[in-house]
């Protein structure tokens, strides 16, 4: 795994998770009063220099990581040093993030001629998509993709596949007690470690899951190029991009998948691999990156 990013480029992080569930009554088709766990959903909004950016609807379990995932995804920022601190506050329902450039210059990027024209034309500028829980990404998203470039020469084993799908299925989850989220993690695709969760998140949008783990990412300094993203939710042309963005070359999802997903898929060089559930799955791009086992390993 690479290193993390030197301690002095490292943003400081107030980070304040909310509760994920909560207790309410429910009458079954018994007529009783059932306590039933459901899932958070919080408000959560983003400011950049004091400059408010959007309004997420979080499960808010890991709500730093999700703002610096959504700067990055959403290709506002270019570097994780950019930042001098991500201030989460529940009482406001906000999150301040600051630049180095106002904390160390107090100038506000906003303010910063060489960025301010650049900055206010990408966020002038969306794409709606489909996305639950986000649906927009900043700025001419296919302009970018042929900028975009995956590692060669990576694989991905059917036998760590299934791995990858068992461990899922095991994990400890906020949906096997109260349904309503998607999930998302981060695998290894590397060593002795193949198929191991390095983080898993959930929330009420599965692109907010998808952007905390890149937040993640970003602020440890993790590379993507050995690594399997997986996720619940289904595979649109926005969810390939952020795997793409993040360098990621395998997508796997319990879900099915969009035609344009699909088409970006195959002009990046994603291998996606899609209703992957017990011990079937359907590849749908990417087939040179993909080994499958003999048929007689079957079980």
């Amino acid at each position: 795994m690479p290193p993390a990013p030197a301690q002095h480029l490292r943003p400081t992080l107030v980070d304040e998770p909310r509760p994920t569930t909560f207790d309410v009554d429910a009458v079954n088709e018994r007529g009783e009063t059932v306590p039933t766990a459901i899932a958070g959903e919080h408000p959560l909004t983003l400011y950049l220099d004091k400059r408010e950016l959007v309004t997420l609807m979080t499960l808010g379990a890991a709500p730093a990581h999700l703002a610096l995932g959504y700067l990055r995804n959403q290709r506002i920022l270019a570097g994780i040093d950019e930042i001098a601190s991500v201030q989460v506050d529940w009482e406001t329902d906000s999150v301040a993030i600051t630049s180095r450039s106002l904390a160390e210059r107090g100038i506000a990027i906003w303010d910063d001629a060489e960025r301010s024209e650049p900055l206010n034309e990408r966020l002038g500028r969306r794409t709606v998509t489909t996305g639950c829980g986000q649906g927009t990404v900043f700025g001419d998203l296919m302009d970018e993709l042929d900028r975009i470039s995956l590692p060669a020469g990576r694989q991905l084993t059917e036998e760590t596949l299934y791995t990858v799908m068992e461990r899922v299925r095991r994990h400890e989850s906020i949906y096997k007690v109260a349904g309503a989220v998607h999930g998302c993690a981060l695998c290894s695709n590397a060593g002795d470690d193949r198929g191991e969760i390095l983080r898993f998140v959930e929330d009420v949008g599965r692109h907010n899951a998808v952007d905390a783990i890149a937040g993640w990412m970003w602020l440890e300094g993790v590379a993507g190029d050995d690594k399997i993203f997986y996720t619940t939710g289904r595979l649109t042309s926005e969810m390939v991009i952020k795997c793409a963005q993040m360098g990621i070359p395998f997508l796997l999802s319990r879900s099915g998948l969009t035609q344009m997903g699909w088409d970006i898929a195959r002009r990046i060089g994603i291998t996606m691999i899609g209703r992957c559930q017990g011990r079937h799955y359907l590849l749908f791009t990417g087939r040179e990156r993909f080994l499958r086992l003999p048929v007689t390993d079957f079980a």
